[in-house]
Order: structure tokens, then C-alpha cells, then sequence
């Protein structure tokens, strides 16, 4: 079974924990590393989740800040040590790269994903997957079944009790484009429309109809968590990288974008019906 918590979240909690107990006792972040010896530096590192912080370092910063409660304390040094553990994902990191997206998945409470081009990965079918990687004939077998495996795995996220709410926007070329041919692309439709029935998944189409909107730019995926210390966090991929966005201000701007998608996109009863229609074009 797939870990319910994200490494990389708890080190994000664990660092606003930090931040706002040294707020309480009115230290700057300077001040505060000039107590304890240590370089600004590493203080800031800490403070911004760039780095991870030892058992003993976390006990001096508690003892400097005046954290006596013991549940207290015993929930940050719980936090440090599994903000260090290794996530299912840690055995794709050749695929995922090291700030991974189903890191981040793991502890979402929602995940909005705009896609302009494919069908969001989280709702990809095997075969639709590795049409995707055997795109050009860039990459070899082996690593084709690497991607398709671990893309499978992260699905998983989406099963359980308690799932997160998944809302995804597809533009219509996402649902035209014959990735791996028209066997494929009917077998992926049909599987949109199976999973548009599921609680926890809203499923809308944007036509072309629908002309210009915000998002034209291209694909992202925001992230949103249950406790109000995680902020969110905003996935976007160039051809070389996925790149993490934390600045709030970017998110803000995200969240408009979306909103702005939202509102163009037809309702998911009505995309469901459109997607039924492009099959329909395909049989």
C-alpha cells in the first residue's frame, strides 16, 4: 500500500512550524541562528524546507523557542523524521525526478489539472501511457516500462477511502489527438467517461468553441492540502523538467487561471456527453 503522507509535505509543515514558533518569541531569523552558533545560512535553509533538520538541531531550535509542551515537541521531531523517509515513488525517481509530483499527491487533498495536449496522466490507461513514452521512438523498452509501471503505481493515489478530489479540465484536442491510434484513443475515452462517474472526480471538456482563455500558455496541475500550514503547491513541465511552484503570489495566479478555465469548460454532464459524441465520430 501506497505511504499516506509526503516526505516532502511534512518537511514543509515542520519548516512553518519553525518559522512561526520563532515569531512567537520575537527572534529573528539572524538573531535566532546567532543564538545557536550556527550560520544564517543553514537557519534559512531550514526555514524555506531546502533542507532537512537532525534530531538534535530540531531539539536546540525547540529549546530556543521556548517549545516546552511535550505533545508539541513530539509532534515536530515526528515530522523531521518522516519528512526524511522515502515515499513509493523514490524507486521511480529516475522518472520522477527528485521534487516528484506524486510526493506532493500523496497528502493533496485536491488536485486541479488543466491539460491541453493528453489526457492527465492520472487517468491514463496503459496502453494510452505507453503510446505517450513510445512517442518518436525516443526512449527504449525498457524505459517505456519503467514510465508505464510507476505511472500506473501513481494512479493508485486515486483509489482507498479516502481519496483526493481530482478535478481535471481537458482541452478537446486532448480528446481528438489519436495518441497510439484509434484502438487506443476509444478504449482511453470510454475510460474517462467510466472514471467521470467516480465521487471524487470532476471531469470537464473545453471545447474550441470555447475561443481564447487564460491557460493557453499551457498544461499545470495545482495541488491543495487538508492542513492550512501546507500551502499550496503548483506543478508545471518543460520538454527538460517539471518545475515546483510555491511563491504565493503564483499560486494566486494559477488559481485565476483556473477559475478562468472553469468557467469556460462545459459542466461535467455536458463533457461527459461530448466525450460520448467523439466516440461516437470514432465507431
Amino acid at each position: 500500500m501506497q505511504r499516506t503522507y509526503s516526505p516532502s509535505v511534512r518537511r514543509r509543515r515542520l519548516a512553518a512550524e519553525l518559522r512561526k514558533a520563532r515569531d512567537l518569541c520575537g527572534y529573528t531569523g539572524a538573531r535566532a541562528a546567532a543564538k545557536l552558533g550556527w550560520p544564517h545560512s543553514k537557519l534559512t535553509k531550514i526555514e524555506a524546507a531546502k533542507q532537512g533538520v537532525k534530531p538534535a538541531d530540531l531539539v536546540k531550535l525547540m529549546d530556543l523557542y521556548d517549545v516546552s509542551d511535550a505533545d508539541t515537541r513530539d509532534a515536530m521531531l515526528r515530522l523531521a523524521r518522516e519528512s526524511k523517509e522515502r515515499g513509493w515513488w523514490w524507486k521511480y525517481r529516475d522518472i520522477f525526478g527528485d521534487r516528484a509530483l506524486p510526493d506532493f499527491e500523496a497528502e493533496a487533498s485536491g488536485i486541479r489539472c488543466w491539460q491541453a495536449q493528453l489526457v492527465p496522466g492520472l487517468l491514463q490507461t496503459p496502453d494510452y501511457i505507453e503510446a505517450v513514452f513510445r512517442a518518436g521512438n525516443a526512449r527504449e523498452d525498457a524505459v517505456v516500462h519503467r514510465h508505464v509501471k510507476g505511472r500506473i503505481e501513481r494512479q493508485q493515489i486515486l483509489n482507498g477511502v479516502h481519496p483526493p478530489r481530482f478535478s481535471a479540465i481537458l482541452d478537446e484536442g486532448a480528446l481528438r489527438r489519436q495518441i497510439g491510434g484509434r484502438a487506443v484513443l476509444l478504449e482511453q475515452l470510454q475510460h474517462l467517461c467510466n472514471m467521470a462517474t467516480r465521487h471524487n472526480i470532476d471531469l470537464r471538456v473545453l471545447p474550441y468553441e470555447a475561443g481564447e482563455h487564460q491557460a493557453s500558455n499551457g498544461s499545470f496541475t495545482v495541488l491543495d492540502f487538508p492542513n492550512p500550514l501546507d500551502l499550496p503547491v503548483a506543478f508545471t513541465e518543460t520538454v527538460t523538467a517539471s518545475i515546483v511552484i510555491e511563491e504565493e503570489a503564483e499560486i494566486a495566479t494559477y488559481n485565476d487561471v483556473w477559475a478562468n478555465v472553469q468557467g469556460a469548460a462545459l459542466t461535467q454532464a455536458r463533457s461527459v456527453e461530448f466525450i460520448q459524441q467523439v466516440i461516437r465520430g470514432l465507431t
